[in-house]
């Protein structure tokens, strides 16, 4: 066999690397093909659409009439909304509220006799608040939380002493002074947008056909309508 000379060595070794450099470049542009797929992958948006959430709220109720009527439209559309009701009113129809327990939707304190918190009335404010607590327990059987002070006058005092918690609002249509349902569903649709707590009343007939208006509106723009608990704490 013949013996292989320093050129030849010299040769096979230029041959050798040639093969390496190939490899090598090979193997690189690969990997510069995954990592720019990778990063791509990365790069597309999500095609989620994030959902947009509100919260209805009803004050001075319940209705006999109006809130049945509010609750089958409700019921119908699967929104649940939240109650800030008067210990009188609960006390005459106790079957309304436990249908808004049942139904899914949030009872909460208006006080008694819808009374204004002032400088002068402290404590009888506050028996209006425990005894519609008492009222609203007996018949469903749930601690009452949240307040909604009439014409949001509040003593942040009272939370702690009542363990309760105060739900304003920022749309108000004024509803309680207008007869035209349309006009009062589009003040609130002018002003409306995401994590808004709406203000309406149902003891009033305008007032309910108005709130299923906006209802059925910001439903096809895709708002999801939740129970202040849910808006302000999840």
């Amino acid at each position: 066999m013949k013996k292989l000379s320093v050129q030849d060595y010299n040769f096979i070794l230029k041959i050798l690397y040639g093969l390496a450099l190939c490899l090598a470049a090979l193997a690189l542009k690969r990997q510069i093909a995954f990592y720019n797929s990778a990063l791509l992958t990365i790069a597309q948006p999500l095609n989620v659409t994030e959902v947009r959430r509100v919260a209805l709220t009803f004050d001075d109720g319940p209705h006999p009439v109006y809130t049945e009527q509010l609750l089958d439209g409700l019921k119908d559309r699967g929104v649940v909304a939240t109650f800030f009701v008067t210990g009188e009113h609960a006390e005459l129809h106790p079957d309304i509220i436990k249908r808004m327990q049942d139904e899914g939707h949030l009872i909460g304190n208006h006080t008694y006799s819808h009374i204004q918190l002032t400088k002068s009335n402290r404590e009888k404010f506050k028996q209006e608040l425990v005894k519609t607590n008492e009222i609203l327990q007996e018949i469903t059987g749930d601690e009452v939380l949240y307040v909604r002070p009439p014409y949001g006058a509040w003593d942040k005092k009272l939370e702690t002493e009542l363990n309760m918690f105060p739900i304003l609002w920022s749309i108000d249509p004024l509803d309680w002074c207008k007869s035209n349902a349309s006009c009062i569903a589009q003040a609130v649709l002018k002003k409306v947008g995401e994590n808004d707590i709406i203000l309406m009343h149902d003891y009033y007939k305008s007032s309910v056909e108005a709130s299923l208006m906006v209802v059925d509106e910001l439903q096809k723009q895709g708002y999801e309508f939740v129970t202040v608990d849910k808006l302000l704490f999840d």
